[in-house]
């Protein structure tokens, strides 16, 4: 019989990242700062304004706002500042592996080169690795709400530096949107070698998760709630083993639930889904994974068994090789059994899961 998860017991635990933009890691105070470097204006004038508009009511009202203070990153030590400080932050709060999305649109239709956006980030990936022992892999997202063809160019433009990218993703206004709108861009990606990713069934239909799957053949699901609106595709999902990478913090803050206490993770955990937990744009959602863990763990009553399934599960449904992820399982099997031999609760028999 497994006990309720403790706020020491989420913090130690290792952890892996799989839903993270990093443009939504620009926390407001570098905002104004990059601002004032490269001579922009942005439309608030105080950190505190800015941090006052975070009252969105749907993914858009986020959306508007996160491309503003997005335009504020113009060089590559720009993007290698957000990035060092986002995995500095992680490996802080016990990640050991991220997988960050990244939107080079966002950033090329501005008329920042696409070689600044990647370089940057990769530099600070690699002092990261080296300086915090935190590892990382990025997924070039497209933009949904932009047509397919320049999603196309943007995969021609990122193939000189198909190296320092492991997958494609897609990411944007989901409504009016779907998977199937991408299907040829995701097709040229597969053919030169990248994996795919996708959001679906965040503020989309099931049937966009469905589409996800079959036509654009993704790896795992980006948020996924709806897909629980279908059983046979839940069936489907789970019998393929594709991993879903939710978002608590962020379904609550964008409204897709109006309590964490309604999340569906803890449906999804009792349905086999390898569910992980993420913070998607922590720097506008109230917190970053490790306070999307404790805010759901309280929300659900997790216990520690769940919250071990989770941690594990986030390693599982990661890019890492198979020889990393028995690392880490291992090194959450020693962290478990080191931390119930040193409380009081040594007694507590724990599955340690998958």
């Amino acid at each position: 019989m497994a006990t309720h998860s403790t706020p020491d017991f989420i913090s130690g635990i290792p952890k892996c990242e799989l839903h993270i933009h990093i443009e939504g890691t620009l926390e407001p105070e570098m905002a104004f700062a990059l601002a004032k470097k490269n001579n922009i204006t942005l439309k608030y004038s105080t950190v505190e304004e800015l941090k006052s508009a975070y009252n969105f009511n749907n993914l858009q009202d986020f959306l508007d706002i996160y491309y503003q203070n997005a335009a504020t990153l113009v060089t590559e030590s720009d993007f290698y500042d957000l990035c060092f400080a986002y995995l500095k932050k992680a490996r802080s709060q016990n990640v050991y592996h991220a997988e960050i999305f990244f939107d080079p649109q966002t950033h090329t239709d501005r008329g920042v080169e696409f070689a600044t956006i990647i370089n940057g980030l990769t530099r600070a990936s690699v002092d990261a690795q080296q300086s915090l022992g935190i590892s990382s892999k990025f997924i070039m997202c497209f933009l949904r709400h932009l047509d397919e063809s320049a999603a196309i160019q943007t995969l021609e433009s990122a193939i000189p530096f198909k190296h320092l990218i492991y997958a494609v993703g897609l990411d944007s206004s989901e409504v009016g949107h779907p998977p199937s709108k991408f299907a040829r861009v995701y097709e040229k990606a597969i053919d030169l070698g990248f994996l795919t990713v996708a959001h679906a069934g965040e503020e989309g239909s099931c049937e966009y998760v469905r589409e996800a799957i079959d036509l654009l053949h993704v790896s795992r699901i980006d948020h996924g709630n709806r897909a629980l609106e279908d059983e046979t595709l839940v069936k489907e999902i789970v019998a393929k083993k594709i991993p879903l990478t939710v978002c608590p913090l962020s379904n609550l803050r964008l409204k897709v639930i109006q309590n964490l206490s309604d999340h569906p993770l803890k449906k999804m955990l009792a349905y086999g889904l390898i569910v992980t937990v993420n913070s998607d744009d922590p720097a506008y959602f109230g917190g970053y994974i490790g306070e999307n863990f404790h805010s759901i763990a309280t929300a659900l009553d997790l216990t520690t068994e769940d919250i071990v399934t989770l941690s594990k599960n986030s390693f599982v449904a990661s890019f890492l090789d198979e020889t990393q992820k028995s690392f880490y399982e291992s090194l959450i099997d020693s962290f478990v059994a080191g931390y119930f031999t040193n409380s009081d609760t040594s007694s507590t028999n724990i599955s340690l899961g998958r």
